[in-house]
């Protein structure tokens, strides 16, 4: 069982055991849109999910907070997502990247997800210091592709389901069990999809004026065929 070694924004240090990590797909709110990307995947030989949203159970020890992350091949990439994190005196959110691996994603994407670490972010807030206006958070993602740092991925937490939703489709209850991380959907990828040597994620809170941010070198242990 992984510990993690966080820190709570305005609090103190953090250790939690992760006993189950979550990767939660296919989980944005507007059904016509997600549908439209379920197509667009389906075109290029992704086999449609049998439900929606769709959870993805991962080894908790892929869940790490390094900012190293080692890859079979140059066929993967990151993501955006915040992350739900349930410790025994609550429920706290960070940010993190669901790292993939792309081609084996086209045939397997359970086997895809297993391929590689979810890196996250050290900082963490109390989810109920931004329940109240949840719906204001933006999240971001930068790739560095030859050498080159450019904007990713951007959009609000709307284009997704409110986490007290996702938790509830899980579980049936309005909590995850304690020492479950869960990662719960990204946002449209701005140019094309693929491989970069550096990603950057960040949740941003525009009321509180704060940001959380996890940024990570990717390094291939082989080259892509």
């Amino acid at each position: 069982m992984p510990t993690l070694h966080l820190q709570v924004a305005g609090g103190g240090a953090l250790a939690l055991d992760i006993e189950r990590l979550i990767i939660a797909g296919w989980t944005g709110r507007d059904m016509d849109a997600v549908q439209h990307h379920i197509d667009e995947l389906k075109a290029l030989g992704v086999k449609p999910p049998a439900t929606v949203p769709t959870f993805y159970p991962l080894a908790a020890s892929l869940l790490t907070t390094d900012d190293v992350l080692e890859v079979p091949r140059d066929d993967s990439s990151g993501e955006t997502e915040f992350v739900l994190l349930q410790g025994a005196d609550g429920l706290y959110i960070g940010i993190g990247s669901d790292h993939t691996d792309r081609k084996v994603e086209a045939y397997d994407v359970t086997v895809s997800k297993q391929l590689c670490a979810k890196p996250m972010g050290r900082e963490v807030w109390r989810f109920d210091e931004v329940a109240d206006h949840w719906d204001v958070l933006e999240m971001r993602c930068w790739r560095v592709r030859d050498g080159q740092r450019s904007l990713y991925q951007e959009g609000k937490v709307t284009r997704l389901l409110d986490p007290r939703d996702l938790i509830q489709r899980l579980t049936g209850e309005a909590q995850l069990p304690v020492g479950t991380a869960m990662f719960c959907g990204t946002q449209a990828v701005i140019g094309d999809l693929g491989h970069g040597e550096a990603f950057e994620v960040e949740l941003h809170d525009p009321v509180r004026n704060r940001t959380l941010r996890h940024a990570y070198r990717v390094e291939s242990l082989a080259v892509a065929e």
